[in-house]
């Protein structure tokens, strides 16, 4: 059973807003007050060159990252602080788990536990931290393993998978959780080519479904394809955003238009 603690989610508000945010490592100053709103089942892209604050950004919604100063919400709920400045961490691990549980994150490298089978991996979490009923999970596990293609692989070890498919098996992992909200943290990066193309499409058909995602990527197409809107960082501020019409056809700051001029001659 979920944790009795869990208060019903407030569907006016945004699934995910954030105010001000700053974050540094040491002397090295990543995020410089970043404000960003993620409405419920839209997509928010995050572009911008390496290093400028993007995956960051990200790792701080999730809390995987202590953030210095700033508000984040979740369902309009304010994440709970303890300490200041370089000192400040969450006061409520129970808040923070629960936070966790409703933002399932993608990651580059997949993260797929090798000891276990695709299908295995994908209900690993609902079933141990969830505590939800085995047969149960299994059915959903299965299910979106075949909605994301891979429905065949239920049995296979992660090595035995390609990038792709690595990738695919660790989306339906993060849908299984049944989130509020999906992260990608540069879910193509690590693929070649024709490997990407598979893993976009289940994006794609994921932004169709009105999921709220926010995405961090290197792929302009990808995050003009997807995106309700679109937020181009640079130096650990947001430089511009709006629609990615917009962005990508109108680019209005001098640093997006270089940014765009390199990654698509790229």
């Amino acid at each position: 059973m979920q944790s009795q603690t869990q208060t019903a989610p407030d569907e006016t508000a945004p699934v995910i807003q954030i105010t001000g945010l700053h974050k540094a490592y040491g002397q090295l100053e990543v995020l410089k007050g970043v404000s960003l709103t993620a409405p419920r089942g839209n997509v928010i892209s995050l572009i911008g060159s390496s290093g400028s604050g993007k995956s960051t950004l990200l790792r701080c919604c999730n809390l995987l990252e202590n953030s210095q100063q700033g508000q984040i919400l979740f369902d309009g709920e304010a994440v709970r602080w303890k300490g200041q400045g370089a000192n400040r961490h969450p006061a409520d691990r129970a808040q923070v788990t629960r936070f966790r549980t409703n933002l399932s994150m993608v990651f580059q490298q997949f993260n797929l536990w090798s000891h276990m089978t695709i299908l295995q991996n994908v209900m690993e979490a609902p079933v141990t931290v969830l505590g939800e009923d085995r047969a149960e999970v299994e059915q959903r596990a299965r299910a979106l393993l075949a909605k994301v293609g891979i429905g065949d692989k239920c049995e296979a070890w992660p090595a035995q998978l390609s990038g792709g498919q690595q990738q695919r098996a660790a989306i339906a992992r993060a849908l299984c959780m049944q989130p509020r909200a999906l992260l990608f943290d540069e879910p193509t990066s690590a693929l070649d080519p024709e490997l990407q193309q598979e893993v976009v499409k289940v994006i794609k058909d994921l932004a169709g479904e009105h999921r709220t995602m926010l995405i961090v990527t290197h792929d302009m197409r990808l995050a003009a394809d997807v995106s309700d809107h679109v937020v181009f960082l640079h130096q650990g501020v947001i430089c511009e955003e709006g629609p990615p019409d917009t962005l990508f056809g109108n680019p209005q700051s001098e640093r997006l238009q270089q940014f765009l001029s390199a990654t698509m001659a790229a």
